[in-house]
């Protein structure tokens, strides 16, 4: 069997809990990502989601475990892995299109400076940044414009890997569902292998193609991979149209609200185990003529 893209193998981290002990956040998570896909992560606060993500960021080490990419484990910050923060991170004496030639320009250092900004200016385009507004120092930009910015950034830089932490935790609600589909549009005509954190449920489906879920911490564990079996291109009008919608909806939920708790602490015999794979899809037969209302098949295999 081949391994994916991006491999997480038995990742374990520990912090002195200030009392002389040690305290064990998450332990032996393993997953995998294939290249290209959109991998959302769902858990409770402290169950070690933006660790994981520092450790595949590279700005964080873990106690024990390696993550590999591309067959070569991570080490240290790289430009083929973009991070966009909740924050922006925009540099502030930059405007919004120097702050991503800046990135252009550090990924392709043999461009003249004309095609660096040509190529700034397509990404800024692509999440409906054009004309005088792309002049304006961060200061002066809405807080959606910033998170514009920060995403045509990181898609223009390439990278591998694009991590994303709460891109959208601090928009409002229309805002938020704006860039969404700006997201989702400038992903579509990538490659791009993306890893998100978010606390939205409606979020994570809309945007997901696997949705991994973390028990509850300390001794936290990515228990459940759950595949989102709603064909692209989606709407957030659309998705709830879907018959698979709120069975998915109403799995992740639970897991959420009773199920993470209940599992907290459970470490699978073999410590290698990768999370249960979760499929629930109303589509994949035809419903007997009595039983319009039956529940969507599940199945749980592992994986």
């Amino acid at each position: 069997m081949s391994r994916p893209f991006l491999s997480v193998e038995q990742l374990t981290q520990q912090f002195p809990d200030g009392q002389g002990g040690i305290q064990t956040v998450f332990e032996n998570a393993s997953f995998g990502i294939e290249q290209g896909e959109f991998v959302v992560i769902l858990g409770h606060s402290g169950c070690g989601k933006s660790t994981i993500m520092n450790i595949l960021a590279g700005l964080a080490e873990p106690t024990s475990g390696v993550v590999k990419m591309d067959g070569y484990a991570v080490s240290g910050p790289s430009l083929d892995r973009g991070v966009v923060f909740q924050n922006y991170s925009l540099l502030p004496w930059l405007s919004a299109l120097s702050n991503v030639t800046f990135g252009v320009g550090a990924r392709h250092r043999d461009w003249p400076k004309s095609r660096v900004t040509e190529e700034a200016k397509r990404f800024l385009s692509m999440v409906g940044l054009e004309g005088d507004v792309i002049h304006r120092k961060p200061s002066q930009l809405s807080g959606g414009m910033r998170q514009r910015v920060s995403i045509a950034r990181a898609f223009a830089n390439q990278p591998k890997l694009l991590l994303l932490d709460e891109p959208f935790g601090a928009l409002d609600a229309l805002t938020r569902g704006t860039i969404q589909d700006e997201l989702l549009k400038i992903w579509g005509g990538t490659e791009q292998t993306v890893f998100m954190i978010t606390h939205d449920i409606d979020e994570a489906i809309l945007l997901a193609d696997r949705i991994l879920l973390m028990t509850n911490g300390p001794f936290a564990r990515v228990a459940e991979s759950v595949e989102i079996t709603i064909p692209r291109p989606r709407t957030r009008t659309g998705i709830v149209e879907h018959p698979n919608y709120y069975a998915i909806r109403n799995h992740l939920v639970h897991f959420l609200g009773e199920r993470s708790k209940a599992l907290s602490g459970q470490v699978p015999g073999d410590a290698m185990q990768r999370p249960e794979t979760v499929r629930i899809d109303h589509t994949a037969r035809e419903p007997a003529p009595d039983a319009e209302d039956a529940p969507a098949p599940l199945r749980a295999v592992n994986s």
